[in-house]
């Protein structure tokens, strides 16, 4: 008993020393998501290398054999596959195809169907990835733009549907080409919704038979242990970004060997402060400058 005690503390320590890791490398050197995912699968399972004390996770002790039901199936896997991979990219080739790869909604096609197979951690680490790349890589959508669709998102249950969405309409609205731009909009939501969640029933019929072998794994079961506990660092990631540039008007990137996210200076004054905030946002009085680093 003193034994797993003394186990279970030393993962929770090490799972706060992987969260940290993840959010170091998001916020100060902007690694990109897949690449924090990987990393941490990649050191959970390592860890399973180990004294079967330091690699227990949710399946340690646990193993037992895989009822014969729930045995998967060569078979049944084909037939999920041939269903449900023409209907996911089916509509991601004919886009590229017809409309030329460098179009608006083959970009959003090929960059949704990616996040579909590389995000893992539920609607927040999702949304962290998708932040960095639609803002900071697409330009689809400027701070404030994705600031607005988490607002909206956050009014009504399931934000990440509502936000997928709202990033496609916007990418098309903004690059409407021969159509009304709320048509172009329209479309692209559309397309990004499909490419985005068709995946998901393909994952869930193909991997349901396999997950009571994933979990009997010691291996595996390490390696998602490992992802869980990164992405509670790609949260907190998420919580900066969006905290930043909702606060301050501005935020620029320190030009130094980290690619920190820093608020630009002269707040009050030069009147870069959200105004719906206030002074007492920040806890500002007298309409003083704020000092810092530019």
């Amino acid at each position: 008993m003193a034994r797993r005690s003394s186990a279970a503390a030393k993962s929770g320590v090490e799972g706060l020393a992987l969260a940290a890791a993840a959010f170091v490398a998001l916020f100060a050197f902007g690694v990109p998501f897949p690449v924090v995912v990987f990393g941490a699968a990649l050191l959970g399972w390592a860890r399973s290398r180990g004294p079967a004390e330091q690699a227990c996770t949710v399946a340690c002790g646990d193993e037992e054999a895989v009822p014969e039901h729930a045995r998967p199936s060569a078979a049944r896997s084909l037939r999920v596959l041939a269903t449900w991979l023409p209907l996911w990219l089916g509509p991601v080739l004919l886009t590229g195809l017809l409309l030329g790869w460098d179009n608006v909604y083959a970009r959003l096609a090929v960059f949704f169907s990616k996040m579909a197979v590389v995000t893992f951690g539920g609607a927040y680490a999702v949304l962290s990835y998708v932040t960095q790349q639609a803002v900071e890589h697409y330009a689809w959508l400027t701070p404030a733009d994705m600031i607005s669709g988490l607002a909206l998102a956050e009014t009504t249950p399931g934000p990440l549907i509502l936000v997928l969405e709202y990033v496609g309409f916007m990418a098309a609205y903004a690059s409407p080409g021969g159509l009304h731009p709320f048509v172009a909009g329209a479309l692209g939501a559309t397309l990004t919704v499909w490419v985005t969640f068709a995946p998901c029933f393909l994952w869930i019929f193909l991997g349901a038979p396999y997950m009571e072998a994933v979990r009997a794994n010691r291996s595996l079961s390490a390696a998602l242990s490992g992802v869980t506990a990164a992405v509670v660092g790609v949260i907190l990631n998420l919580f900066a970004w969006f905290g930043l540039h909702t606060i301050f008007g501005q935020v620029g990137s320190w030009s130094g060997p980290l690619g920190l996210r820093l608020p630009v200076i002269e707040l009050v004054v030069a009147g870069d402060l959200r105004p719906e905030l206030g002074d007492a946002g920040l806890g500002l009085g007298g309409g003083h400058a704020a000092s810092g680093v530019a």
